[in-house]
């Protein structure tokens, strides 16, 4: 079983991977940007669909359930880093309960 670091990053990856393509996909249909933005918006949800299979679940659903507290994070700090919006306690504190939650999924004894 891969180490909670190891794990952290497949995670964290996965997240920058998808927000990315999105993004992509977002700039392209909503802001009008060129269809190239999908050249490198594709390859990117390619790249988080394969991490997320390096996760150490059994199942994929849980997998992918505690996926979503590593992308709540992710997605804060995305709009921090891109957009200059600070999280506020209320992320913060929702943030942190999505970590504690999705460790829980991946990291509770399982009889």
């Amino acid at each position: 079983m891969p180490s909670i670091l190891t794990t952290g990053l497949i995670y964290f990856g996965a997240a920058l991977a998808e927000i990315a393509g999105c993004f992509a996909f977002w700039a392209w249909l909503r802001q009008g940007h060129s269809a190239i933005w999908l050249a490198a918006g594709i390859p990117s949800l390619i790249v988080f669909a394969w991490l997320l299979t390096l996760a150490p679940a059994e199942h994929a659903g849980r997998a992918y359930a505690a996926y979503g507290g590593v992308y709540i994070v992710a997605s804060l700090l995305w709009l921090w880093l891109t957009k200059g919006t600070v999280p506020d306690i209320w992320d913060m504190l929702g943030g942190g309960l999505a970590l504690v939650a999705a460790a829980v999924i991946l990291f509770a004894p399982r009889g």
